[in-house]
């Protein structure tokens, strides 16, 4: 009896060192799942959507060694008369307004300061059109039309067999993707795990293989139709989109702080909704596509693009929104509207008659209730009026 006793305890000895070991092996990846079920708490979103690179692995953009473009200061805009009660409500943590390329309304919120880097989420996305368009005028990709398999082969015998470069830029692949926020076992949740995780975004893409639709059939937003891109970029120029993105606008837009991308675990960017980014340097690309691609005198994204890529053409419904190439037409919008939206609150905001920018930052957790994504463009079109009237 003794003898088993004592096997016993020293094979539970070995069972907790084996434990612990492991515990020690992968505690990186267990601090990173832990990081992706708490970041959204109440108590702590905030301050996450702040800190991305302290739970996930990342990869920054250096700014390079130019001066920072300036914003210079222009006559302070009146906000609507709710602007107060709407900033409580949907937990703003940073609004800043250019018109005419000078700061008008610049505030932060809820502890958040000019130096936050904050999380995009799918503000992200319009960034990386705007990259895809240079490598287009580059001549990496020969057509929209192209099959995204030519950048991409192992994408073939999947989901996106058949789906081309234009499918994918305007999210009418017909791939089927869960994009359930509040699901924990949907296709966007899942996505985040293998992220936190340290795993293979690119793995992901091409282990789907379930469609809805025939691709260039229907629009339906499907945020892995956004990495196919990031895909199709690293395919057709054999360079990260880190390194793409910080040569051919980063460093361009002489941005005050650098900017840093969330990877998987090979170091590919987290390009659906991992840049983070300060307030005043959303603000400065915002401008940048408002004057057709024009920055400080360069030409940094070609002025054709940024034309085509900001007005509807995805083929979606009838009084629908209207969706380009990875931007926003809001329903009822005047010509010359465009913004780039992210998840829990954050909007890029662009009216290009009224020459108007608006960026917007938020950890909002009722982001999908009822009238709020309206009631945010509402308050947005307000300010421009405002801005009109001066």
């Amino acid at each position: 009896m003794r003898k088993i006793i004592k096997w016993a305890v020293r094979l539970v000895a070995l069972l907790l060192v084996a434990v612990l070991a492991v515990g020690i092996w992968k505690r990186e990846e267990v601090e990173r799942l832990l990081a992706v079920n708490t970041l959204f708490d109440e108590d702590r979103i905030v301050e996450n959507f702040s800190n991305m690179d302290a739970a996930f692995l990342h990869v920054e953009l250096p700014r390079g060694n130019g001066p920072v473009s300036p914003l210079p200061s222009g006559t302070a805009l009146t906000m609507p008369s709710d602007y107060d009660t709407w900033v409580a409500d949907r937990t703003i943590t940073s609004v800043l307004v250019l018109q005419d390329g000078a700061i008008v309304h610049e505030a932060y919120y809820q502890g958040t300061s000019p130096d936050d880097r904050r999380i995009s989420w799918s503000v992200a996305k319009s960034y990386l059109s705007a990259l895809f368009g240079i490598l287009v005028a580059e001549g990496a990709i020969g057509s929209l039309d192209d099959p995204v398999t030519d950048y991409a082969p192992m994408l073939a015998g999947g989901a996106y067999d058949g789906a081309t470069v234009r499918n994918v830029l305007q999210m009418s692949s017909g791939v089927t993707f869960d994009e359930d926020y509040l699901d924990y076992y949907s296709d966007i949740n899942r996505m985040g795990r293998v992220l936190a995780l340290g795993g293979k975004m690119d793995a992901f893409a091409a282990r789907l293989t379930a469609r809805f639709a025939a691709p260039g059939e229907t629009w339906k937003y499907t945020s892995i139709d956004t990495h196919v891109v990031g895909m199709v970029a690293r395919g057709a120029t054999g360079r990260s989109v880190t390194d793409l993105m910080t040569e051919k606008l980063v460093q361009p837009l002489g941005l005050e702080h650098a900017p840093y991308y969330l990877t998987d675990g090979v170091g590919v960017a987290f390009v659906l909704g991992g840049l983070n980014i300060t307030t005043r340097d959303y603000a400065r690309f915002g401008q940048m596509i408002l004057q057709d691609g024009m920055w400080q005198g360069q030409q940094v994204v070609p002025a054709d693009w940024v034309a085509a890529s900001t007005v509807p053409s995805a083929p979606t419904k009838a009084g629908q929104v209207g969706y380009g190439y990875q931007w926003w037409i809001p329903v009822g919008a005047r010509k010359g509207v465009t913004m780039g939206r992210g998840i829990y609150g954050q909007y890029l905001y662009l009216d290009a008659q009224a020459q108007v920018v608006i960026v917007v930052t938020a950890a909002d957790r009722q982001f999908r209730g009822d009238g709020i994504n309206t009631g945010n463009i509402d308050m947005m079109r307000r300010m421009v009026v405002a801005a009109e009237a001066r």
